[in-house]
Formats: C-alpha cells, sequence, structure tokens
C-alpha cells in the first residue's frame, strides 16, 4: 500500500535533516507558474545566473533551508565534493520526489555545459540535499527518463525549454535520483 505523501515528509524530516516532500502531481499555484515563467525571460535567466546562483546557496545554508531566492519553486541546498579537490561545494537546485527517490536535473538552463556540482556528484555520489544524506546515480534509461521529464515538466515547466536549447548545443540534460542512506 502507497504511503502518503505527509507520511513521506515525516519520515524525511526525521532521517537527519529536513526536506519537503514535493509531489509532482500536485497542480502548482498561480503564483508559482508566473514565478517559473519569469524565470524564464531574457531577466529572469541574467538574474539567476547573476544574483541567484550567488547569493542563494549561502542564504539558503544561513536560514537552514526555510529562505531562498526561488519563492514558490520547490529548492534545497545540494552538498557535493568537488571532483578534484575534495572541498565542500553548495548550490541550489530545484527537486521533486518520485515515490521514496528524489530527482534533481543538471539543467543549467539549458546552456552548453552540465553544471559543476554535476561533474561533483559523478566523481563523488554521496551526497546531502536539505541536510539529508543521500546517494546519487543518473538515470540512463530512456524510458525511465521520458516519464521523469513528464513530472519535471509539471513541476517546472521551463525545463522544456532547456531540453530545446541544449538539444541545439548537442548537450543532453542529465536527469539524477537521490537515495536516502
Amino acid at each position: 500500500m502507497d504511503r502518503s505523501a505527509q507520511d513521506r515528509s515525516r519520515d524525511l524530516g526525521r532521517s537527519a535533516g529536513t526536506l519537503k516532500y514535493v509531489d509532482p502531481y500536485q497542480p502548482r499555484g498561480w503564483f508559482s507558474r508566473t514565478y517559473a515563467a519569469f524565470s524564464n525571460t531574457r531577466l529572469g535567466r541574467f538574474l539567476s545566473i547573476h544574483v541567484v546562483w550567488k547569493f542563494d546557496p549561502p542564504l539558503m545554508r544561513t536560514t537552514g533551508g526555510r529562505l531562498g531566492f526561488d519563492l514558490m519553486i520547490p529548492t534545497a541546498l545540494l552538498e557535493t565534493r568537488g571532483a578534484k579537490s575534495g572541498k565542500l561545494r553548495r548550490n541550489v537546485v530545484i527537486y521533486f520526489h518520485d515515490d521514496e527517490r528524489v530527482t534533481i536535473i543538471a539543467s543549467k538552463l539549458g546552456l552548453p555545459h552540465h553544471p559543476a556540482w554535476f561533474h561533483n556528484l559523478r566523481a563523488n555520489p554521496e551526497v546531502r540535499l536539505g541536510g539529508v544524506p543521500m546517494r546519487a546515480a543518473v538515470v540512463e534509461d530512456e524510458a525511465e527518463r521520458q516519464r521523469l521529464w513528464l513530472l519535471a515538466d509539471r513541476v517546472f515547466a521551463p525545463y522544456a525549454v532547456y531540453r530545446r536549447e541544449a538539444a541545439e548545443v548537442n548537450r543532453e540534460i542529465p536527469i539524477v535520483q537521490l537515495v536516502p542512506r
């Protein structure tokens, strides 16, 4: 029998950190949809690259993940170890749940290169998301990727644009699933 989202959220919250359960089937409110649409405009992308990506990780770390620039979009602080340096790296990522797994998308706005955090978690798959220790695995199966893209688009509609722009520069956007350790 499938447990409710509330039960799963409570269980994840008990395990070494807190991570709100994000149901990709739950309809997004008008504010969330409007914010997502703005984030895909020229100004929104500029702000993402030059403001949000720089200030969101320390803000989320300081506030314990309670406050960030992404407002109604489900985000959490991803902590990885540098692929070469081994140093702790922090980035804010959009996430959603797929049963007990947590899914993150290495979109980087559809730009030509994968985000650095993706390279880091491939080298060191033991990560933390929202304070919860997890193990990362890249989704390779094409049927599974297609299923997850349908869910991802429900959570954050601009992913469809990012996929198209990445394809124009011959980049396939990776999908990563995290399992609590």
